[in-house]
């Protein structure tokens, strides 16, 4: 049972959590490839006594604990463990020995939280039901949880909520944040290639397809689209990042094929199935106008991440016996980026947390997806002590006490 005593019994096994988490991090794996990581993570649960299933959706692991005390509920505790194809320029100690792939989001971290909660749990299983400990692969735009999901993850280990914690870089060191309904946004991409006759822009542009012009009209089309139709009270976003077409030794080319490519962000689903259609009729509406055609494709990244009100108050209330009430924020912001775990909570109730990873004296902080970023250790104690807390609220709600 977590009592005042536990955060320093958690600190008796911080450095060995801290090795582990630089061994991941100088070893890093994107997505599905994740086969180092996955068997450093059935390793240590064996290790600690933890029941162990391998190979799910591909290469995620999930360990299971059950509680001393009898009890049918069960939860799911999931942490992320790929890496990103980026060039780490820390200049670490222990640094990504592999060429052009690192840990810029935190995962290393996430995967060192649930264990040191899996190491903990093994050793104090005064609980009652069952907690599986989900080590998910391929987080980064791969579908490492759909994956997971279609190997019946859920049916395999029942879980009556699931919970996912990310590291929240310039959120002071220790504080948590969160806040129930959306919290994160849905990601599309979408790459629209314009087809037309081509030709040269000085002797026959009468006769050409201007596809520069169709392009023009479509980014400023899906602009306006989005201020005039979708509803004032929602968030919606479309970003282009990718516009190609034609030679650059070419200038009087007038190309017959164009290509523009970009990304959606929206808090809700019938928001995010509006845009979606929007920017394909679009594409074929204004490729005919000018006598051109359109091949559009369309991904859906992730849905939005929709925090449940019971399992937030649940989570708000773990940190809070951790932190400290001061330093949980309970009603936070929206975060204009996505994340994998949404399908998780389309098919379970559940929340997802942001752990502070903190910041410089002068506020400054390496964001995410950065070739300078790195997971603060500091904070193991607490993200550990966080999931120790949540384990016992929804386990054990009968004999709560502050860590």
């Amino acid at each position: 049972m977590p009592d005042n005593a536990a955060i320093d019994q958690i600190r008796l096994f911080q450095q060995e959590l801290t090795q582990i988490r630089h061994d991941i991090h100088a070893h890093p794996e994107i997505g599905f490839e994740e086969r180092r990581t996955s068997e450093l993570v059935a390793a240590k649960l064996r290790e600690w006594d933890v029941e162990v299933t391998e190979g799910v959706g591909l290469t995620g692991v999930v360990g299971t604990i059950r509680g001393s005390r009898s009890g049918l509920r069960s939860i799911g505790l999931r942490a992320d463990m790929d890496a990103l194809p980026i060039q780490e320029r820390t200049g670490l100690s222990y640094a990504s020995r592999t060429d052009g792939k690192m840990h810029a989001c935190g995962h290393d971290g996430h995967t060192t939280l649930l264990l040191g909660a899996a190491r903990y749990l093994s050793q104090h299983r005064d609980f009652a039901g069952t907690v599986h400990f989900i080590f998910q692969p391929a987080e980064e735009g791969l579908g490492g949880a759909s994956a997971m999901l279609n190997d019946r993850l859920f049916e395999r280990f029942p879980c009556d909520a699931v919970y996912g914690l990310h590291t929240g870089p310039g959120l002071a060191a220790g504080m948590f944040a969160t806040m129930p309904g959306p919290l994160m946004a849905g990601v599309g991409r979408f790459e629209v290639t314009f087809r037309g006759t081509g030709g040269h822009g000085g002797l026959s542009p009468s006769s050409t397809t201007d596809l520069t012009i169709v392009q023009a009209e479509y980014v400023l089309a899906l602009q306006a689209f989005v201020e005039s139709e979708v509803p004032s009270h929602e968030t919606a976003g479309i970003r282009f990042g990718y516009i190609a077409g034609g030679q650059h030794t070419a200038f009087a080319v007038m190309p017959s094929e164009l290509t523009v490519g970009g990304t959606t962000r929206v808090f809700t689903l019938e928001v995010q199935e509006l845009l979606e259609r929007r920017v394909e009729e679009l594409a074929h509406s204004l490729a005919s106008e000018h006598g051109a055609t359109a091949d559009v494709k369309l991904w859906r990244i992730s849905p939005p991440l929709i925090n449940s009100v019971e399992q937030t108050r649940i989570a708000v209330e773990a940190a809070q016996a951790v932190a400290g009430i001061e330093k949980v924020i309970a009603t936070g912001k929206r975060v204009n980026a996505g994340e994998d775990f949404a399908f998780m909570l389309e098919a379970r109730p559940g929340a997802f947390i942001f752990l502070g990873n903190g910041a410089a004296p002068d506020g400054s902080y390496h964001s995410i997806h950065t070739p300078q970023y790195d997971f603060n250790d500091e904070v193991i104690p607490t993200g550990v002590a966080f999931w120790v807390s949540l384990v016992q609220r929804q386990l054990n709600p009968d004999k709560i006490t502050n860590l």
